[in-house]
């Protein structure tokens, strides 16, 4: 029998989501509940194979999915606050997510760059945002539109704020949250999150301001903060043994921490009513309640089991949130609003090259990371949909200016993954104008005419942090005699301090590898993936450096089984990969575990190698 083709399947399922729901339910009386879910969840995943075949992202499939089955197109759901109610539920799982993968030392290791930023970013950009649209107004432009009341406000509460939601699933889709750039997008957003529920807390009060409210919506959050730690410390722990091996019941007991937490922050008013019979009014928004569980148990050992599983739910939930999004989308007005929302968009980006970039070089981050960093939060958040929604409940501002706010908020999460995929090549192409704006790179060192070295480290991650510890153990001497080219400034001196010389170099740029002194290395090894190098490759890198030191022995990485020849051809000596070096080890525990000597094997492990949580590494 011929498969049916996809565009034929999309047919069908037209037909069929325009039957009647009793017809749909076959006379069994399905729940609309369901029956919404199943028509959302059914032409968002097919939509998404057409998107993803024509190389373009999910998320625009899922908006699509939610403006056919809605208000708009095809009126298929029958009660758009079912999908409503499930995509609050993703919202919450992710937060949870991200607070699971929140390791607070690697914040703090952050220090000065995260908390000026974090600090001064929300309140600048709501001033940027403000004093544009107050210009704008003054000659004219934006008639009743932008001078409405609390407008300008409300716009720079947009342009302030970054998308939690799409940021964090592209990097965890890229692997890379834990590099810096990682690490401190993910901490200004939570700074954001925390800048957000501050607004949220004082808008009805916005014709009178008080500092009241925005303090006691903070002492919630430090309350309910120091109720989940004590809980994770001393009673999570003794419950999470019990049902250590039985995986289910870690999902189970993982999502109702979650709920627990979420729903202590929701009630903070109702128990301290209960218990002391006074209200503060400091109940905890349910996705900071989120976040703070998460956060919490981080540090448990089953935390990976419990990201594995509940990524999978999260998923399910997220893809509603979409379509849900999706079905919000009103029919436009007129020009105006696209128009106005154009202008949203317009006002974020240039937020983060005039705010986020300047703040986090002046602050301490090298000027690749910096300009990176600001291009991959360039999008609107979800804090400021519902700062929206709540400003026209209020009555502070319009139905059309709020649709602008959702009409630019679609755009952004469209363009996303194009920007973060292409920051790298954004700062390329903005460095010379950036070097003469005086946003310099880091001086590189010349090398000395007869400085030489015994090893070359191109680039520096989790693999050459561990490597740099083994060498310290098995040969300190070779540590004087090494080079590490890295472009991460931040992370210099404590390289430095295991003893190699640490210069900085963007490994992009062949010249980095003559003026560092790469050329006068005796081996060079570059241990990070093509995944996570930056505006480069390991067959690039092994090219360049062969053409500079054709006499050097050349290590290089590989990611998939057939890159190995390509390297080689390259001009490497020798090229490693991950996943091979690990089964290796791995191949060798099972030996034992079944020769019935695991315990020996590990101790003569730990012996050689030392406990791998007593390691002390630079990451």
């Amino acid at each position: 029998m011929k498969a049916m083709s996809l565009p034929r399947i999309l047919a069908m399922f037209c037909v069929l989501a325009l039957m009647p729901a009793s017809v749909l339910a076959s006379g069994e009386g399905m729940h609309s509940l369901v029956r919404d879910i199943g028509i959302c969840i059914v032409l968002a995943g097919l939509l998404a194979i057409v998107f993803v075949r024509m190389k373009i992202p999910e998320i625009a499939a899922y908006l699509l999915a939610g403006v056919v089955v809605g208000p708009v197109g095809a009126e298929l759901v029958t009660d758009p606050a079912n999908i409503e109610t499930i995509s609050e539920l993703g919202l919450i799982l992710l937060l949870y997510l991200i607070g699971l993968e929140i390791d607070i030392r690697k914040l703090l290791d952050s220090g000065k760059v995260l908390a000026v930023t974090g600090l001064l970013q929300y309140p600048l950009c709501v001033l940027f945002g403000v004093g544009v649209i107050k210009l704008l107004v003054w000659l004219g432009i934006g008639g009743e539109l932008l001078a409405d009341g609390y407008a300008p406000l409300y716009i720079g509460f947009v342009v302030a704020a970054s998308s939690t939601l799409l940021v964090v699933k592209l990097f965890q889709e890229t692997f890379q949250l834990d590099t810096e750039v990682g690490r401190i997008a993910l901490g200004l957003l939570i700074f954001q999150d925390i800048w957000a529920i501050g607004v949220i807390a004082i808008q009805p009060n916005f014709a009178a301001p008080s500092p009241g409210p925005i303090l006691l919506s903070f002492l919630g959050i430090v309350v309910l903060a120091v109720l989940a730690v004590l809980i994770a410390r001393y009673i999570i722990p003794i419950g999470f043994k019990w049902v250590a091996k039985r995986p289910e019941v870690v999902f189970a007991a993982a999502i109702s921490w979650c709920f627990l937490i979420v729903l202590l922050g929701v009630n903070l008013d109702v128990l301290s009513n209960w218990f002391f019979r006074f209200d503060l009014h400091m109940s905890v928004g349910a996705e900071m309640g989120a976040l703070i569980a998460g956060a919490t148990i981080a540090n448990l050992p089953y935390s990976t089991e419990i990201i594995s599983k509940v990524s999978v739910v999260k998923d399910f939930f997220v893809t509603l949130f979409f379509v849900g999004l999706g079905m919000s989308i009103p029919m436009p007005e007129g020009g105006d609003v696209l128009m106005l929302a154009c202008l949203f968009v317009v006002l974020a980006l240039l937020a983060r090259y005039l705010i986020f970039f300047p703040l986090l070089y002046f602050s301490g981050l090298d000027r690749r990371n910096a300009m990176v960093t600001s291009v991959r939060l360039a999008q609107i958040s979800e804090f400021s949909l519902v700062i929206g929604f709540l400003g026209v409940q209020l009555g502070q501002i319009s139905d059309s200016l709020n649709s602008a706010i959702i009409f630019a908020f679609v755009i952004t999460a469209l363009l996303t993954p194009l920007l973060y995929r292409q920051a790298d090549a954004i700062h390329d192409r903005l460095s010379g104008m950036l070097a003469r704006l005086g946003f310099r790179e880091p001086p590189s060192k010349e090398a000395d005419e007869g400085e030489t070295y015994s090893l070359a480290l191109l680039g520096f991650h989790r693999i050459t942090s561990s490597l740099l510890h083994d060498l310290e153990n098995d040969n300190p001497g070779l540590l004087e005699k090494t080079l590490v080219v890295d472009f991460n400034v931040n992370i210099h001196s404590r390289i430095a301090s295991f003893g190699p010389t640490v210069k900085y170099g963007d490994l992009a740029n062949p010249e980095t590898l003559h003026h560092t002194g790469v050329d006068r290395a005796r081996v060079i090894a570059c241990t990070i993936p093509d995944d996570v190098l930056k505006g480069t490759t390991n067959r690039k890198l092994v090219a360049a450096a062969r053409h500079v030191n054709p006499d050097a022995i050349i290590i290089a990485n590989a990611i998939e089984l057939s890159d190995s020849q390509a390297l080689y051809e390259a001009g490497a000596d020798y090229v490693f990969l991950q996943r091979i070096e690990t089964a290796r080890a791995v191949e060798e525990a099972i030996e034992h575990a079944l020769a019935g000597d695991i315990d020996e094997h590990r101790s003569a492990i730990e012996a050689e190698r030392g406990k791998w949580h007593l390691r002390e590494e630079v990451m």
